[in-house]
């Protein structure tokens, strides 16, 4: 008491309830003024063991108690008490102002226990002292379908149990039992502080109002007005979940299909001849084309000129076989080398193979001459017992070069299948077929068989290290100067910055590198068809691709081609069911790991061949790119609803989960204006997705009919509080003029406030007759 000020009333609140209900931390969050978090109200939890004045334990909370509430000062104590029932608790409930009464909103047993058991204790002790009823964790309403508290309460279960949809106390509920105590409603949240300080004021007016009923001579309780009501509390708006891509493997990828070594049509060939010791690697002309322009040049050589300067045997032989040579002549396999650059290079050689012992094998090796046009190809077979091959050549199109990384490069037959075929071979997946043609290049002694291996590794992977590869030790000045010569700027920076010991700026250029790579796939082998070796037939056209990369970037491409099933050597395959535009998309992504822009409507036959494929991360970059275009529309003023109805379904269908969750998000958020706008189509979906929609509308049916109950309820007291004064009525000698017009009852109601010009002439004449009389009779 010695703290109290003059003219300051002091407000002694008394809080009971249950345990656990939220009492302590409903006067910890008044006293201290601050929130609390979600971990603190679920880890902690002290009981309260004995009646206590928390305003006097320290000084910082004692000075916040005191408030001026309708310009009064109050000093504002709280009592708080322990839950247990057997509890004597007369020393707390003595001289009190004001009682609280607290339930908790997940325990419905709370709130009976309001009614049975502690209304009869207040009463029995105060008789007389107001009571609040207050309904505190109001926010577990909402908190309860939060997926970070259900996951939290599951990782400390059996410790911490989730609240139940089944055990919410709605408003209505708590409001029926205040009705039948006769006591005002509230409710209060310390998690996001709702309601806290409000719930205190009117304890405060609710206690003042009190005592001026008693004390009505007292001139500063005159102005405290009655409880005001609570605004309900709406919850918050639901967030949308932000789509997470699935983790890219566009490098593991590309690194199986360099050590798988599938469909390989390019062999390089380091440090010598194959019959000398030489390294040889099995690689894709397509991807080595993307990844190198010097490789790009080389391997678009016009080799079309070999037949004018082919040896003179060969002429003799092949004359009178066809006229000139053209690049008609050639198969896919040579066309794909056709160029402008060809007079820089040496002349080719055309060398024919020797017949073997035995006419039938001789035969069988002229039959894997199959790059030849077919008129060359009788031709050889009718003059082959007239040729031989030197030993140390290999049937095809040779040329030499004057490169200083490239040594010579030809076309041919190549069944060596004892050499070493790519830089790792420790892949579970083995080459399912080998191509008897190969364009085969040999490399200058200026690029080493381990710079070459760890130069291929960087073109396929982007980096030069590898556990499972077990790449040789090079140095590094040898790497950096073969990467200069085959027009490697990444590579070169790449070594540049292992020499200076700034490993860390290689993982960014290995980035660099990767989209690079994917942008010269897409413009050179997508849209450019360079060096493609599978045509597929779709249902509005044909498109081809390379069957390594779909072998790599797809299991179920990998099962198709390696397996036993036709299509493993089919030149043709037949999609069915799949557009040229869908398929389009899909190759996109296979060989750049992104999507196009997408349209709203596009997005289901992309996702349904995603899902057929088993390809997760295409399904998920497909959401993120119409969950963008969907926002784009919401903040440009349109509406999606009619979009998200469509697509809701089949997307579930297809297990695009997190464009569904974000549909159903959007849907429910946007409850009224889907059910006013396309109620047909609403009760059209799965009974779960409607139960879904209503379960999780916004805002809540709980908080419409609260919000509405709240505006009646204002009504009224503005009614009790300003009455509607009756109209005077006004004098009417002109009989009822309930039926007449306007226009009469306007003239008629002139007519009785006014006089007219007459009448007043009239009385001034009247006037100044009784004046003269008057004069004359004082004269008399």
């Amino acid at each position: 008491m010695d703290s109290e000020q003059p003219h300051q009333e002091l407000v002694k609140c008394v809080v009971v309830g249950d345990t656990a209900v939220g009492k302590t931390r409903l006067i910890c969050a008044r006293a201290c003024n601050k929130k609390f978090s979600l971990s603190q109200l679920l880890n902690t939890h002290v009981p309260t063991v004995f009646a206590i004045d928390q305003y006097r334990i320290y000084k910082e909370v004692l000075e916040r108690s005191c408030v001026v509430v309708d310009g009064v000062n109050v000093s504002l104590r709280l009592w708080d008490t322990f839950g247990d029932h057997d509890k004597d608790r007369r020393f707390a409930y003595g001289r009190s102002d004001v009682v609280l009464l607290c339930f908790s909103v997940a325990n419905p047993v709370s709130l009976r226990n309001c009614r049975v058991m502690w209304y009869p204790e207040i009463r029995r002790f105060c008789p007389n002292t107001p009571i609040l009823l207050v309904g505190c964790k109001n926010d577990l309403r909402y908190i309860c379908k939060d997926e970070e508290y259900v996951r939290y309460c599951q990782d400390r279960s059996p410790l911490v149990r989730p609240v139940r949809e089944c055990d919410l106390v709605m408003p209505c509920e708590g409001r029926a039992v205040a009705r039948e105590i006769g006591v005002e409603y509230y409710e209060t949240s310390v998690l996001t502080y709702f309601g806290v300080n409000e719930v205190f004021d009117n304890v405060i007016r609710a206690a003042l109002i009190s005592r001026r009923q008693q004390r009505f001579w007292m001139t500063n309780l005159k102005r405290v007005q009655r409880p005001t009501l609570q605004v309900p509390f709406c919850p918050p708006k639901p967030k949308v979940q932000e789509p997470s891509p699935v983790r890219s493997t566009l490098q593991e990828d590309l690194h199986c299909l360099l050590s798988c070594a599938a469909f390989t049509d390019l062999v390089l060939v380091a440090g010598g001849s194959t019959t000398s010791g030489g390294t040889v690697v099995h690689t894709h002309r397509f991807l080595v084309a993307a990844a190198s322009t010097a490789f790009h040049k080389l391997l678009m050589t016009d080799l079309s000129d070999c037949a004018a300067t082919r040896r003179s045997s060969d002429s003799s032989m092949l004359s009178g076989t066809f006229g000139d040579t053209t690049t008609g002549n050639f198969n896919s396999d040579t066309e794909c080398l056709l160029g402008n650059d060809h007079n820089q290079h040496r002349p080719a050689r055309f060398i024919l193979p020797s017949p073997v012992a035995g006419g039938d094998q001789g035969l069988l090796g002229l039959q894997h001459l199959s790059f030849l046009h077919p008129r060359i190809r009788e031709a050889v077979k009718r003059r082959s017992s007239m040729q031989t091959l030197p030993q140390d050549q290999r049937p095809g199109i040779h040329r030499e070069l004057n490169h200083p990384a490239f040594q010579a490069i030809s076309i041919e037959q190549w069944d060596d299948r004892g050499s070493e075929q790519s830089s790792c071979d420790h892949s579970p997946r083995q080459s399912p077929a080998w191509l008897p043609i190969q364009t085969v290049v040999h490399l200058s002694k200026l690029v080493t068989g381990s710079v070459l291996r760890v130069l291929l590794h960087f073109l396929y992977t982007g980096t030069i290290f590898c556990r499972e590869c077990h790449l040789p030790a090079i140095d590094l000045s040898e790497l950096k100067q073969a990467a200069e010569f085959l027009e490697l700027p990444e590579l070169q920076m790449y070594t540049s910055n292992l020499m200076k010991k700034e490993e860390f700026l290689n993982n960014d250029l290995s980035q660099q590198y990767l989209q690079m790579l994917s942008g010269r796939l897409k413009e050179l082998c997508l849209e450019g068809g360079l060096f493609s070796d599978v045509m597929f037939q779709l249902e509005d056209g044909t498109m081809a691709v390379h069957r390594p990369l779909l072998m790599a970037r797809c299991d179920m491409m990998h099962a198709m081609f390696s397996g036993d099933f036709r299509e493993s050597n089919a030149k043709v395959i037949t999609f069915p069911g799949v557009k040229l535009r869908t398929f389009h998309i899909l190759l996109q992504y296979f060989y750049t790991d992104s999507v196009p822009t997408l349209k709203i409507r596009e997005c289901l036959p992309v996702i349904e061949l995603g899902n057929r494929l088993c390809l997760p991360r295409l399904i998920s970059l497909v959401e993120i790119e119409i969950i963008d275009l969907f926002q784009r529309v919401i903040q440009a003023g349109g509406d999606v609803s009619e979009d998200c109805i469509y697509l809701l379904e089949p997307l579930q269908m297809h297990n695009a989960d997190q464009l569904v969750e974000w549909c159903l998000t959007c849907m429910a958020t946007n409850y009224n204006h889907v059910c006013h706008k396309h109620t047909k189509t609403l009760r059209s979906l799965h009974p779960e997705n409607q139960a879904y929609l209503n379960r999780h509308r916004w805002p809540p049916v709980w908080y419409l009919k609260d919000y509405d109950y709240y505006e009646r309820c204002l009504m009224e007291r503005q009614r009790e509080e300003n009455p509607i004064k009756p109209l005077k009525r006004s004098r009417n000698t002109a009989g009822c003029l309930c039926f007449t017009s306007k226009s009469r009852r306007n003239a008629e109601k002139q007519n009785y406030r006014t006089m007219s010009w007459d009448t007043l002439s009239v009385l001034r004449a009247s006037l100044s007759r009784v004046r003269k009389w008057a004069t004359a009779g004082s004269q008399k």
